[in-house]
């Protein structure tokens, strides 16, 4: 904002703010706004137009999208015939987003408790060695499950938890804890004590202040975790393919994989790109529901840890 100095008749000085920002200071701000709007929108552009390629490609024939130079005219040919077919053909995809749906959100909502509770532990309570353990559950975050796939089999298959939905449950909470666990941490840290302790000097427990007093502020740290775990399983392809044999149990990535390999006659693009449209509507959803806590939740996982 810029300044006007004026004599007044004694002599004395005068400053007086004008309103308005300096030139060369809105000429900066101008040219910010405008390489923050450019990148902004070059980088959406680079996310978009493969989604929207895809979307517009799954609303078209088999034979309009293996042509070698499509025209404008076959672009602008929209079916949906490739939704139906996938949808009551032998594809069988309503069964595999079904079983989909059921891992995923059986383990967003394991990971989500079992990381507040773990996260509680790690952020309230100080104990001989808690850094170590925090330190090594981080540390396992650098572990790809395809590297210990082997020996996570032998030990699932001796519980009697492969071909099951409750071993991919399980396979996938434990894999995605340690991130939860790492943000929950950080959660119950930015969350002042006394605000717990004012709550146990009204007579609540462990249990009610979590429920009642601490989980607003929770809530963000709480989605993170859950989404993460949700998209996480929602997409994993290799586990599936390992623990799962019975084709009735098999989740949406493997039944695309199908549909690329042909197991339900020749190999149909149409088919193949609706099916991954198919996938992607879930993750889109619960990302921009999710989008501010998911937001809130690494900021804080940013700033503290």
């Amino acid at each position: 904002m810029a300044t006007l100095t004026t004599t007044k008749p004694g002599g004395e000085l005068k400053v007086r703010s004008t309103g308005r920002a300096p030139v060369n200071g809105r000429a900066e701000t101008r040219t910010k706004l405008t390489l923050y709007w450019l990148g902004g929108t070059l980088a959406a552009l680079v996310f978009l137009v493969p989604l929207l390629w895809s979307i517009l490609r799954s609303f078209q024939s088999n034979d309009a999208i293996v042509s070698a130079t499509p025209t404008l005219s076959a672009l602008t040919q929209f079916t949906t015939e490739n939704f139906k077919a996938l949808f009551t053909g032998d594809a069988d995809i309503v069964r595999a987003v079904a079983n989909s749906l059921v891992v995923s959100v059986c383990t967003a909502v394991l990971t989500a408790v079992l990381a507040t509770l773990a996260g509680y532990g790690f952020g309230r309570f100080h104990f001989r060695g808690r850094n170590v353990l925090f330190g090594l559950i981080v540390v396992t975050m650098m572990v790809p499950f395809q590297a210990i796939i082997t020996p996570l089999y032998l030990q699932m298959n001796a519980m009697g938890l492969t071909d099951s939905r409750l071993g991919l449950v399980l396979f996938y909470s434990t894999v995605n804890l340690p991130f939860g666990v790492f943000v929950m941490r950080n959660a119950f840290e930015n969350i002042p004590a006394e605000i717990e302790d004012s709550a146990r000097v009204d007579g609540a427990g462990t249990m009610r202040a979590l429920v009642s007093v601490l989980r607003p502020m929770l809530v963000p740290g709480m989605a993170t975790s859950a989404l993460f775990a949700f998209l996480a399983s929602w997409t994993e392809f290799l586990g599936a393919l390992t623990f799962l044999t019975d084709d009735k149990l098999y989740t949406l990535p493997l039944s695309l994989v199908n549909l690329q390999a042909g197991a339900y006659g020749a190999v149909n693009f149409g088919y193949l790109v609706a099916g991954a449209v198919v996938a992607m509507v879930p993750c889109v959803i619960l990302y921009v529901a999710l989008q501010r806590f998911y937001v809130a939740g690494l900021a804080s996982g940013a700033v503290k840890g």
